[in-house]
């Protein structure tokens, strides 16, 4: 097949990116001619963009196009000026575009629906955060319905990661349409006995610490893990290693932790690009925490899984499936700080408690294989390419 793969950020950290990668790498893999259409925004956070991306993606061709601000504050209809010809240009078998309320899903919809080519929208659903206002609320709320009747309309299928997901989608969009296929993992790499990158890369982390991995951004929950973490006894907590690129959120927390008095216990790893260093950091790690507002999936979870260690996390979004209501890991409510420190306090108090929980965790991992997740998503394009091309010919 010749697959057309449209996503806002391409070879840029984040959950959406991430799955890009693995599939566009999956497809080539198996034979499939893919190009690979995104913006040149790097971090959307800070509205970063680059010139200096590289062509290609392990062969594959990269074309970006050019991404400005939005013009009304919270909507989120960003568009790619170029997207619409290029595609049309490019004439794939399927195009396949990820997120939900960005413009650049509704220009491969526009396409799909003049060419009649399949469109698959990978949805990585994302409610208003806690905090927002009645009205970005229900501006948001809006932008959910606008899409429901534009590019899920069009769409062939929508691919969603989890039951909890599919339930929200299905509010705005044919639930006859909705296809849950669970996302992956590098199996393989995180399973192995894997050699430890360079010792230099290690030497400044602490010798045992827990790990908060993502970005250090405002909806990560991270001022209430502080908080927290504070209130823990000093003989009951390990340092806090916090590895990830900063939205804007890291001069905040410093300074925060310096009121705390924490300051001193806390590691700003920064993003690691390198997967083998990535793992490193995990193997070494003690726990894996994840005090997020919000998680569509929550993509370190899995990683976590894979290297057996204790997960403290928030019940949001899918996070409670995915964890399988607490068999797998710690859940607390979001924004509770007397309840996540008494969780972190229980990581180093009662060993016990968290034996049967990584043992779970280790056999749930591998329902989540990035093999397992690339042929369910072939399986929908085999099916709306071969629906396309029977109509076709009749």
């Amino acid at each position: 097949m010749k697959i057309a793969m449209v996503v806002l950020r391409f070879d840029a950290p984040g959950g959406v990116e991430t799955t890009a990668r693995q599939l566009v790498h999956g497809y080539r893999a198996r034979g499939h001619e893919v190009a690979i259409f995104a913006s040149d925004l790097y971090d959307e956070g800070r509205w970063e963009r680059r010139s200096d991306f590289a062509p290609t993606f392990e062969g594959m061709e990269v074309h970006r196009f050019p991404v400005y601000r939005r013009l009304l504050p919270h909507v989120t209809f960003v568009t790619m000026p170029g997207l619409l010809s290029a595609l049309e240009r490019y004439r794939p078998d399927v195009i396949e575009a990820h997120s939900h309320r960005y413009g650049h899903v509704l220009q491969a919809a526009a396409v799909s629906l003049a060419t009649g080519i399949p469109l698959v929208i990978g949805t990585h659903f994302h409610p208003a955060d806690v905090r927002a206002s009645w009205y970005d609320k229900g501006l948001l709320r809006a932008q959910d319905h606008a899409f429901g009747m534009t590019a899920y309309r069009v769409a062939g299928a929508i691919v969603v990661e989890t039951r909890t997901e599919a339930a929200q989608i299905a509010a705005v969009a044919p639930q006859s349409k909705i296809r849950i296929v669970l996302p992956g993992l590098e199996l393989d790499e995180w399973l192995a006995a894997e050699e430890e990158p360079p010792g230099e890369f290690l030497a400044h982390l602490p010798p045992r610490f827990w790990l908060y991995a993502g970005r250090i951004a405002e909806n990560k929950g991270l001022e209430f893990l502080l908080d927290a973490y504070a209130r823990v006894a000093p003989a009951d907590r390990r340092p806090l290693v916090l590895m990830g690129k900063d939205w804007g959120q890291g001069p905040r927390l410093v300074a925060q932790a310096r009121r705390l008095g924490i300051e001193g216990a806390i590691t700003w790893l920064g993003y690691v690009p390198s997967r083998r260093e990535y793992r490193a950091v995990f193997r070494r790690s003690e726990a894996v925490l994840l005090p997020s507002e919000y998680e569509a999936f929550g993509f370190v979870l899995m990683e976590a899984m894979a290297v057996e260690k204790p997960i403290v996390a928030t019940r949001v979004g899918a996070v409670p499936e995915v964890l399988e209501e607490g068999r797998i890991g710690e859940l607390v409510p979001f924004g509770d700080v007397p309840a996540l420190a008494m969780a972190l306090a229980r990581l180093s108090r009662e060993p016990d408690r968290w034996t049967g929980r990584i043992r779970r965790g280790r056999e749930r991992v591998r329902d989540f294989d990035v093999e397992r997740m690339v042929d369910g998503h072939l399986a929908v394009y085999r099916e709306l390419v071969g629906g396309a091309r029977r109509s076709r010919s009749r």
